[in-house]
């Protein structure tokens, strides 16, 4: 669905970035904010999905049907599908596995997505997540378990770890990093509230406590607040119940809803709440608003299509995908474009200080724009909003492994000036979120696992970060705002292992998968949801590859086959050199002849396919640094 600004109904003084957070948000005067309640039991279990509009009041209106009329599920979301994921149905076995989807955007039927991991089917769960990742519990007898879903694909769930408490009947609420869960029924009502961190697999931990224990509350959230809504203890409850979701802590009374009622469907616009359906003791089609921020009694604001009860709702703007721009939505608009790609150094066989840039969504050849504080190839580049930095590289006129990071202005043309040091001289690979770049492994010209890390902002020395999982050399690194995942290298063995950290939280790698083939010099580019690896050397100057291959940096798993190099190449110049749409690859050597070129290719990143050509270089070179002010690395501030 797009949502288009009407500037002229608007009143007062808004930037850009705010007009685009109110639009997505449902709250700009005559932007649609979609919220679906599915299923339920009205008295017998239904498949029809209803719609309303989160920014108007007034009554539901009809938008499909689910694959399977059922009851006591979880609704999922991001900005474009609606998901729904396992429920009760009135044929044997009765529980369901089943994953469908729809797009908000089009009015339709549900379509398969895959399937949950209890095949035995999950019911009654408590579901959150953000724009990459959608979790939801595994209600299924007394299980604690949760899984995970990449909303943007198709594909079985994974496990992502346990809750500290089992049971059936949870409530959950999202930020961009994290869900909370709250009650639960084990037989016995739970008061308990723990959370996950979305980017990481794992168990949940303690939060504290709702101020009642209850089974069968609904949820909803802004980026910052989850409210818990209704629920069952055994009496029915008019309660709302709201925690601060980035810090731990007991839950608070907020207001109440209109009507005590058990199992509502909670959704929201990251701004107002809205509690829908339930058992008020009976199937009911109530939408009760409330404003997430203030607290306070809800209003009413209409009416569902049909009376019903254990329903699933989702919405496309609730607070995993909302406000402040936490490393899920696409930015459209960035200081200095965020289209700008700097490439710095390299080797032709010469050792080179230049720097030039290009601008990312267009073609065109290469343009000067400085130099490096001394001639380099092989150095970690990496990019902020406003900054290109290198770090590390080998040197020259000496063939010597560089500590030296310097940084350079995306918005002007001039020289690098020095940043710091790493921690030790190498030849290194680099990524980076909004406020901290990692160096990850390198050689000296002896291969290590040593990460460091930057704060980009300021200027100084790295610090220790963790290690890397193995010793390894020349490897590619992508970043999402959350995550690194460095792949291949020289160990001095070429390997195909990936590894990845997550970029705000010192500690070692974890393994990620396997790249499709072993090679070296493996070149990167991200959107912030798939990275890319392009080219690399296959066997120690005698093979050269043109394979590209992908991963879904939010998850796990081994790269798959994404398209071709115009030209099977080693050592192109290394660095996320993209934009969140498009991602450019600059220089290398091709093979058998062990050339410089100077073509320039791009990948459209969402898509899959064979690179087409963008221009020429300033020098034919290879190994050179690069970096941009708008990979997807920086989608989220």
């Amino acid at each position: 669905m797009a949502n288009y600004p009407q500037l002229d109904n608007a009143r007062g003084v808004w930037n850009l970035r705010e007009v685009y957070d109110a639009v997505m948000g449902g709250y700009w005067p005559n932007a649609k904010s979609n919220a679906l309640v599915a299923g339920g039991f009205a008295p017998a279990y239904t498949a029809v999905i209803g719609q309303f509009n989160m920014s108007s009041s007034g009554n539901a209106t009809s938008f499909g049907d689910l694959s399977l009329a059922r009851g006591e599920f979880g609704g999922m979301g991001n900005f474009t599908r609606g998901i729904f994921g396992g429920g009760v149905y009135a044929t044997s076995p009765n529980v369901t596995d089943t994953i469908d989807y729809v797009t908000f955007s089009t009015e339709g039927n549900a379509a398969d997505f895959g399937n949950l991991t209890n095949s035995n089917g999950q019911r009654a769960t408590g579901t959150g997540g953000n724009a990459t990742r959608s979790l939801i519990t595994i209600g299924a007898g007394d299980s604690n378990g949760i899984d995970y879903i990449t909303p943007t694909s198709t594909g079985n769930a994974t496990f992502f770890g346990d809750r500290t408490v089992s049971g059936t009947y949870v409530g959950g609420v999202t930020s961009p990093t994290r869900v909370c869960f709250g009650g639960a029924f084990t037989p016995a009502v739970s008061n308990i509230i723990d959370f996950v961190e979305i980017a990481t697999t794992g168990n949940a931990v303690d939060f504290g406590d709702l101020t009642v224990a209850l089974r069968g509350a609904g949820g909803c959230s802004s980026s910052t607040r989850g409210v818990f809504m209704g629920g069952l203890t055994p009496t029915k409850l008019t309660d709302l119940q709201y925690i601060t979701i980035a810090s731990q802590g007991n839950a608070t009374d907020f207001g109440d809803l209109n009507i005590a009622v058990r199992d509502p469907a909670g959704v929201s616009n990251s701004v107002n709440g809205f509690a829908s359906s339930g058992d008020t003791g009976s199937p009911d089609n109530f939408i009760d608003k409330f404003v997430i921020t203030s607290g306070g009694n809800a209003v009413d604001w209409g009416d569902l299509t049909i009376a019903v009860k254990n329903a699933a709702s989702t919405s496309n703007a609730h607070g995993g995908l909302n406000d402040g721009y936490q490393g899920t939505r696409p930015i459209p608009f960035q200081e200095n474009g965020g289209d700008r790609g700097i490439i710095g150094g390299g080797q032709t066989p010469t050792t080179l200080s230049e720097t030039g840039f290009i601008t990312i969504s267009s073609t065109g050849n290469e343009n000067s724009f400085g130099d490096l504080s001394l001639a380099r190839q092989g150095g970690g580049g990496i990019g902020s909003k406003t900054r290109y930095i290198v770090g590390g590289g080998n040197a020259s006129p000496v063939v010597t492994a560089s500590d030296t990071i310097d940084y350079a202005e995306f918005s002007t043309k001039g020289n690098s000036a020095d940043f710091g040091n790493l921690t030790s001289g190498r030849f290194t690979a680099g990524g980076n979120n909004n406020t901290r770049g990692v160096f990850m492994a390198g050689a000296t010209p002896t291969r290590g696992n040593i990460i460091d890390y930057i704060t980009m902002s300021t200027l100084g020395n790295a610090a220790d970060f963790g290690d890397t999982t193995i010793s390894v050399s020349q490897g590619g690194v992508v970043a999402s705002n959350t995550r690194a995942v460095r792949g291949g290298g020289s160990t001095p063995g070429y390997t195909n292992v990936m590894d990845y950290i997550t970029i705000s939280t010192t500690a070692n790698a974890t393994d990620f998968g396997d790249l499709s083939v072993i090679r070296n010099e493996v070149a990167a580019v991200g959107s912030g949801v798939r990275g890319v690896g392009a080219g690399g050397e296959k066997n120690h100057d005698s093979d050269a590859s043109n394979i590209m291959d992908y991963i879904t940096i939010a998850s796990t798993g081994n790269a798959v086959d994404f398209g071709d190099l115009t030209s099977a190449l080693k050592a192109i110049c290394r660095g996320n050199m993209s934009n969140t749409t498009r991602g450019v690859f600059a220089g290398g050597f091709d093979f058998p002849a062990g050339n410089p070129i100077n073509t320039i290719q791009y990948i459209t990143i969402a898509s899959i396919g064979n690179a087409t050509d963008f221009g020429d270089l300033i020098t034919a070179k290879g190994s050179g640094s690069t970096g941009s002010n708008g990979h997807g690395g920086l989608v989220g501030g």
